[in-house]
């Protein structure tokens, strides 16, 4: 029977799998390094002869008398050590530190030596270096020894340092670059997220672990009951709105046969408000048609025009800025917006001045008056959806306070935002920033 070894495919699954390969990949990296840093070191087996080299040469040399000792030690010698004999042990032959795991490696193979004061040191200092040391004898004269291969010492500089670091380096990058790929469906998932309500539907793909494909999917059914719950809502809205103007329409040619002038225009400022609020309502809920396409309209006509027609109808409102200025936006949208700031403006100061400004990196249009603005603590609360700040909801306005709402979707639409400022010296500025990459001045 073959055996099949299938990839993981659950979120956890992998990330085990990778800390697997991880682990894997260190340990190999790991016993690498610490083979070659063995080399630098006696291993066991020339420990062992070391000591038993030094146990045959101790006995052999305490055997003889002390005239044939000297000759004997040159018979000792060998291919691998150097041996002599002297009376007297040479000055500052004492083991180093560096030398202990040699020393307890000889002591454990030979632990008849303990008794011999077995001294340990090397010659030189670097990278390779002779091995030197001594044993006492019983009569207090020494057998002193030299190694004649040379042992390499484990580099613990800097570079070797930096040579352990580079495979953990290398594993952490790995690692990142697997993890990554892994979660890349997510970040896609994300992207997905931040443009819904923005755009079109466009359904992620359902890839990646298992647990990841199950959330893609049900983002991408999620995305589309919405997307249905608004177009019924839209369709629903737009019958609503139609169904609600016809018999507008025809109260307003009831009310022409008034003869009442009071009771007529009485009768006349009810159906005008009735219509606001459904235009407003409707245009706040987007029922009133697709989406706008944006195309490139000269925004100063656009702000002009607003500020002429108003002007026509006796209002107090002024432009202010250049001849032209080219821009991709969506007129109608933006063009309800800024006549709903014109509105207020007239309203509750009696005239404004629209401003088109050219900023760094965007173009502001402000509607500014000079009326008594807003608290400070209303400001940003006076544009979220069916606010008013007439707590009584006096009837000299109309609508159903969705105004300033209606303003922050056209400027987010855009890619812009929308704000609200005291000016200095009383007053209000209304300001729509559009980000200017595209326009031409």
């Amino acid at each position: 029977m073959r055996l099949k070894l299938h990839r993981p495919s659950g979120l956890i699954g992998r990330i085990f799998a990778i800390l697997l390969l991880t682990i894997l990949v260190e340990f190999g990296v790991s016993t690498l390094l610490y083979e070659r840093a063995s080399q630098f070191s006696v291993r066991d087996d020339e420990a062992r002869r070391l000591a038993e080299h030094l146990v045959i040469a101790r006995k052999l040399l305490a055997e003889q008398p002390q005239a044939r000792r000297p000759g004997l030690a040159m018979e000792l010698t060998t291919s691998r050590y150097e041996v002599r004999w002297m009376p007297v042990l040479p000055p500052g032959l004492q083991t180093q530190p560096e030398l202990d795991r040699i020393y307890a490696q000889v002591m454990l193979w030979e632990p008849a030596l303990a008794t011999t004061d077995l001294r340990l040191r090397l010659t030189s200092q670097g990278r390779h270096a002779l091995i030197v040391g001594a044993v006492s004898l019983p009569d207090s004269s020494w057998l002193y020894f030299r190694t004649r291969e040379q042992v390499h010492q484990a580099d613990l500089g800097p570079s070797r340092i930096l040579l352990a670091l580079a495979p953990a380096l290398a594993l952490i990058l790995i690692s990142g670059v697997l993890v990554r790929r892994m979660l890349l469906p997510m970040r896609r998932l994300a992207e997905a997220a931040d443009r819904f309500g923005t755009g079109g539907i466009q359904d992620v793909a359902e890839e990646g672990p298992k647990e990841l494909r199950r959330v893609i999917g049900a983002f991408n059914r999620m995305q589309a009951r919405i997307q249905r719950l608004i177009a019924d809502r839209t369709q629903a809205l737009a019958a609503v709105g139609h169904d609600m103007r016809t018999p507008l329409a025809r109260l307003r040619l009831r009310a022409d046969a008034i003869s009442d002038p009071d009771v007529h225009a009485a009768v006349e400022t009810d159906i005008t408000e009735m219509e606001a609020m459904i235009s407003s309502l409707l245009a706040f809920l987007g029922g009133e048609g697709d989406k706008e396409t944006p195309t490139r309209v000269d925004l100063a006509v656009l702000c002009a025009t607003i500020a002429d027609d108003n002007a026509d109808h006796g209002r107090d409102v002024e432009y202010d800025g250049p001849d032209h200025f080219e821009h991709v936006v969506r007129p109608l949208m933006l063009k309800r917006a800024l006549n709903n700031l014109v509105d207020n403006a007239v309203h509750y100061a009696g005239q404004c001045c629209i401003r088109l400004v050219p900023v760094s990196g965007a173009v502001a249009i402000r509607v500014e008056d000079h009326g008594p603005g807003i608290p400070e603590e209303d400001l940003q609360r006076v544009m979220q959806p069916f606010v008013r700040l007439d707590d009584a909801r006096s009837r000299d306005t109309v609508g159903f306070g969705l105004g300033l709402s209606i303003v922050a979707s056209a400027a987010e639409a855009e890619g812009g935002a929308f704000r609200l400022a005291n000016r200095e010296g009383g007053g209000l500025c209304a300001e729509i920033l559009l980000p200017c990459d595209v326009a031409t001045a």
